[in-house]
């Protein structure tokens, strides 16, 4: 199971607060929107709800256990409340053991194409980065909602990152810098791909050559294929 980098709660926090301050940073996020997560023992770091990202310290972050109880000892100041999709969190890790971290966004290009109910297909061999040949859209459900959760682990199966219909996008990331530099690479294929459907629908890559940029960026140890917590040889599941 992959936990945070062998470092201290005090550490982990200050981590989880720098990739949340570093998420509007770069843009892909606005005020409060947003969350991020860390797997810690028994359960997950979360940044809290309803407080701006420039605002919070260390101790604003809440530590939960799977079904979002307060874990014991935390250090979280008292009554703050963890993010409004905190099962979603919950969730993904709880069913995908090599992720240490979630990272969940309003960026405007990936949900300008998740309001039309669009993933993003093999337009760019980009795409690849986020586990498979597509990155798929899941269906709507209301935010903090069970169904949520429920369609976004679908969507995420054997891939890193997916988009929420009429929502957002989620990234998955053996560490908080992975979560967050693969979030920015499907703001970027987003955009990339509304651009060129202003040409009409863009050529797709097949199967066959998805599947050698995935060998190759194995070989290379290329982005999320240097992920340690991958089966050495093992490439994202791609059709043949």
């Amino acid at each position: 199971m992959a936990m945070a980098d062998g470092c201290g709660p005090l550490d982990q926090r200050r981590a989880l607060l720098s990739a949340a301050q570093g998420l509007n940073a770069c843009g892909l996020n606005q005020g409060t929107a947003g969350n991020l997560s860390l797997r810690i023992p028994g359960g997950l770091l979360i940044t809290p709800s309803s407080l701006p990202y420039e605002q919070m310290g260390p101790e604003d972050l809440v530590a939960i256990d799977p079904q979002g109880r307060p874990l014991a000892d935390s250090a979280t100041t008292t009554g703050r409340a963890p993010s409004s999709e905190w099962r979603l969190h919950a969730d993904i890790l709880a069913r995908r053991p090599e992720i240490a971290a979630v990272v969940h966004c309003h960026s405007v290009h990936a949900t300008a194409l998740a309001c039309h109910g669009r993933g993003i297909p093999p337009f760019h061999y980009m795409v690849v980065q986020a586990g498979g040949p597509d990155i798929r859209c899941a269906g709507y459900a209301t935010f903090g909602s069970q169904e949520l959760s429920d369609l976004a682990v679908a969507a995420l199966r054997e891939r890193r990152a997916c988009l929420l219909a009429h929502h957002g996008q989620v990234t998955l990331g053996s560490s908080l810098e992975q979560a967050l530099a693969l979030a920015v690479e499907v703001e970027t294929l987003a955009q990339m791909y509304l651009q060129a459907l202003q040409l009409g629908e863009p050529p797709l890559l097949s199967g066959e050559e998805m599947e050698e940029v995935a060998e190759q960026m194995q070989r290379r140890h290329y982005g999320a294929f240097s992920d340690p917590a991958a089966p050495p040889g093992q490439s994202p599941d791609l059709p043949r």
